[in-house]
C-alpha cells in the first residue's frame, strides 16, 4: 500500500467542494495571506505572528511543493466571492517524532472565515484525496494541546485522539507553553466507513 512517501497524483487545478476551491497559489494571495499571518488571534497557537517577508516565504515553500508533487497545502478560495481565505491540505511533518514519517492534514484560515465550517469542508476534500487519490493508509493531524478550535475540527472530521502520541514539539523551546502537542489519527478504513455512513444517513 502507498504510504507517506507516495509521489504526486493530485490534479494540478486542485480540489473542489460545494463552497470552496482548493487551488494552486497565485501572486494576489500574498497580501491577504500576510494579513492573516499577522493576526494575533489566527496565530495564537503558533510561536508568533509572521511579518510580510516570512509570510511570503511560507507561501513560496508551500506553493513550490504543490508544483513539485502535485498536492500540498492548497490556497482556499470561497467560490461565491472569489476571496482567498487561507490554506488547507496535506503536508509531511519536517521533524522527527514517534509518528513520523507521516502525512498531516492541516489548515490556517483568516478570522473572517471562522464559524462557517470551511476548515472541516476543505479538510474533508483533502482527506478524500489522501485516501482515494494518493492511496494513503493513514493521515494524522496535531496541534498545541490547548487549541480547542483545531481539535474540534479534527473531531468533526472523525479523527481519533491518540493519547500515546502526545509530544513536545521539537522546534519549540522547552519552556514554551505551546510545546505540548496532541495527536489525532484517521485510517483509510475508518474514513471510508464514516463517509459511507454519512451518505446512507
Amino acid at each position: 500500500m502507498p504510504d507517506a512517501s507516495t509521489p504526486s497524483g493530485a490534479p494540478q487545478a486542485g480540489l473542489r467542494t460545494p463552497r470552496l476551491l482548493l487551488r494552486p497559489w497565485r501572486p494576489d494571495d500574498l497580501a491577504p495571506f500576510a494579513e492573516l499571518n499577522a493576526d494575533p488571534e489566527v496565530t495564537a497557537h503558533f510561536p508568533a505572528p509572521l511579518d510580510r517577508a516570512a509570510s511570503d516565504a511560507l507561501a513560496a515553500r508551500v506553493a513550490g511543493l504543490i508544483e513539485e508533487q502535485g498536492w500540498g497545502l492548497w490556497a482556499v478560495e470561497v467560490v461565491a466571492t472569489g476571496a482567498f481565505v487561507g490554506f488547507t491540505g496535506l503536508s509531511r511533518p519536517a521533524f522527527e517524532a514517534s509518528f513520523t514519517p507521516a502525512v498531516e492534514v492541516g489548515w490556517r484560515l483568516a478570522r473572517s472565515a471562522w464559524g462557517h465550517g470551511y476548515a472541516t469542508e476543505a479538510a474533508t476534500a483533502a482527506l478524500d484525496f489522501a485516501f482515494d487519490g494518493l492511496g494513503l493508509t493513514e493521515v494524522v493531524s496535531f496541534t498545541a494541546a490547548d487549541n480547542r478550535r483545531s481539535v474540534a475540527v479534527m473531531e468533526r472530521l472523525g479523527m481519533t485522539h491518540d493519547p500515546r502520541g502526545t509530544f513536545d514539539h521539537p522546534r519549540l523551546p522547552a519552556d514554551d507553553p505551546l510545546r505540548r502537542h496532541v495527536l489525532y489519527r484517521v485510517t483509510a478504513e475508518r474514513w471510508r466507513d464514516g463517509r459511507r455512513g454519512a451518505r446512507e444517513g
